[in-house]
């Protein structure tokens, strides 16, 4: 079906809310609060959970979503692939910030609108964030792991006070991240190609001014459009020595075999992650001890969570509402 055919049955077919599907995909949804799913049941509408409690495939998510009018959207790929297999659909409201696995542009092609909540996760990425630099600096994921081992060393870490914090990405969770670690004593400079000029109590540096200037690297930006690592085999080498990088943004961002080379080498002193190339994650930093990986767990604060959630159902009914007085 071509996307004109789509958009024409779209704004042709007779909206009828009561009994209206509304797929919401991501792993785990309304476990801690039951408003989001309240704001469903109110408008007469049937919610197709995710069955699998993981991401979905490009099949699955198109086998799951027929005949469903809205998403309440993980991070399953919504490619052109899935979009244009799924005629009836109106709206993909996105559970979180990133719209990389999500075709935006075929979803405008076909006439879908497409949200997401930038704001649910904002303070629970840049707790996470500041949570890693503690956990990194004082090494306590290498001794609590040696307790377990029956290994009883003390190892000597470092102060989080006055370490220069570079923020690559200055949105509103580097943004965010920046207030916290300012808070604890930290120089903090940001590099963000969209923001010209300083900003706040903050200043702009270059990549590679920055990249040799922080103790702490952290990451708070989107994927290139092209793909490219923000933090490539170059750019890592270009770390100031003894360095620690953090990427609590998106996979891909970061060369992860370099960076395994480069912790192996000594020349950085440690890493967090919590989002990777290829989730699950199962490479070379699992093996290296003074790494610390959680499994995409940014936005998992309960507050966080429910925020997100309710966020993602107003969002999705908010513009049900407008297609249906476009219409």
């Amino acid at each position: 079906m071509s996307p004109v055919t789509a958009a024409l049955m779209r704004r042709f077919t007779p909206y009828q809310e009561t009994h209206m599907k509304i797929a919401i995909t991501t792993s785990s949804f309304a476990q801690y609060s039951d408003e989001p799913l309240r704001l469903l049941r109110e408008r007469g509408m049937t919610a197709v959970m995710n069955p699998y409690g993981r991401t979905l495939t490009e099949d699955e998510a198109i086998a799951l979503l027929q005949d469903c009018v809205g998403i309440a959207a993980g991070t399953e790929p919504l490619t052109d692939k899935v979009i244009g297999a799924l005629p009836g659909l109106r709206v993909i409201s996105r559970c979180g910030v990133g719209m990389d696995t999500v075709d935006c542009k075929a979803a405008a092609t076909r006439g879908i609108h497409v949200r997401n909540t930038p704001d649910g996760p904002t303070r629970a990425v840049a707790e996470l964030t500041l949570g890693c630099a503690f956990a990194l600096l004082r090494k306590l994921l290498l001794m609590d792991r040696e307790i377990r081992d029956g290994v009883w060393k003390k190892r000597m870490g470092s102060l989080l006070l006055g370490k220069h914090v570079g923020i690559i990405g200055f949105g509103r969770i580097g943004q965010a991240v920046a207030e916290l670690f300012a808070a604890m004593g930290c120089p903090v400079s940001f590099y963000d190609p969209h923001v010209v000029g300083d900003l706040a109590a903050f200043q702009r540096r270059e990549m590679e001014d920055l990249l040799s200037w922080a103790d702490i690297v952290t990451l708070h930006c989107a994927k290139p459009a092209d793909g490219a690592k923000i933090m490539d085999a170059g750019r890592i080498a270009a770390m100031k020595e003894g360095a620690w990088l953090i990427n609590a943004a998106r996979g891909g961002l970061v060369d992860e075999d370099a960076l395994a080379e480069a912790l192996q080498d000594g020349r950085l002193s440690g890493a967090a992650l919590d989002v990777f190339a290829r989730e699950p994650y199962s490479g070379r930093l699992a093996t290296l001890p003074l790494v610390l990986l959680t499994p995409h767990i940014g936005s998992y604060a309960r507050e966080a969570r429910i925020q997100m959630e309710t966020d993602t159902i107003r969002n999705l009914l908010d513009a049900l509402d407008q297609d249906k007085t476009t219409r």
